[in-house]
Parts: structure tokens; sequence; C-alpha cells
């Protein structure tokens, strides 16, 4: 059986403002690529902290089948989360521990239900440090954000 890898990434331009995220998907078998499959989306008026989600949302949900994967983020923000703090949210009534509403709880009930069908094992990378997968995940999500660029200057003309 392959092993699965997604390799996320998101990216703001201003923070908030124009977004962008990008997925690496890879299948290994014996040590051989045997798929790989690149995803990108993004969003006008977002936050750093969304497009991570999101990038990791559309890895889970883009496996047609219930798979064990590893997904890799330089989000601490995404892995801390969904590893950790999401227990205590769902406890709490997705409160924090001030008693606030949990920001962005719509995207982290939505990887919560994503990741409910696989078996996902969760890896902490350090961004912008040369590893190959992570830069590729990066360069989707800017390439996401000039696209969104030069279309809301399309559409000022």
């Amino acid at each position: 059986m392959a092993a699965l890898f997604a390799y996320t990434d998101g990216a703001c331009s201003g923070n908030p403002g124009p977004g962008g995220w990008g997925v690496v998907l890879e299948a290994w078998d014996n040590g051989t690529l045997v798929k790989a499959r690149v995803l990108g989306g993004g969003e006008a008026d977002t936050t750093n902290n969304r497009m991570e989600m999101m990038a990791a949302i559309a890895a889970l949900e883009a496996l047609e089948r219930p798979s064990a994967i590893t997904v890799v983020t330089d989000s601490t923000y995404v892995k801390d989360g969904i590893t950790g703090w999401i227990h205590g949210w769902k406890r709490n009534g997705w409160k924090n521990s001030a008693k606030k509403p949990v920001k962005n709880a719509d995207l982290w009930k939505r990887l919560d239900t994503a990741q409910a069908r696989h078996q996902v094992k969760w890896e902490w990378v350090k961004g912008h440090a040369g590893h190959e997968q992570n830069e590729r995940a990066d360069a989707l999500a800017r390439t996401e954000i000039k696209a969104l660029k030069a279309a809301a200057e399309d559409g000022a003309e």
C-alpha cells in the first residue's frame, strides 16, 4: 500500500488581504513516487491562518476514500489546533479558554470533519527552510494570490 503525504501551505498578502493556499499530494510505494497531484485556491479577503487551514481541509477532502495520510504543515496554528486545542473547544461549546468564541470555528469544524474519515498523522516542518514540497506548496499559494490580485486589477479598470 502506498504511503500518502499532503504538504500544505497558506499565504496572505496583507493580513487580512488576498490569500492563497497550496497542496502537494504524493503517494509513495517502496521509495518510488507513484502518484502526485497539486491543488490550489484562494480568497480575495482572508487571513493567513484561514488559508493554512484551507490547505489542510482541501488535502483531506480531495481523498476519494478513507486513507492513512501524513499531513505536513508549516503552521503550528493548524497542527496544534487540530491535535490539541480542538478537544477543549469542542468540550466548551466552541469557546476558548477566555470563554470567547473560537476564531475560525467554521474551518475548525470543517477540518475536524475532514480528518475524521481518515487516519491522519500531523507533522510540522519549518517554513521557508528549503523543504522541497513545502516550498512547492508555498509557491502554489503565492500563485493563487497573484491571480486574485490580477483579477482585482482587471476588474478595477
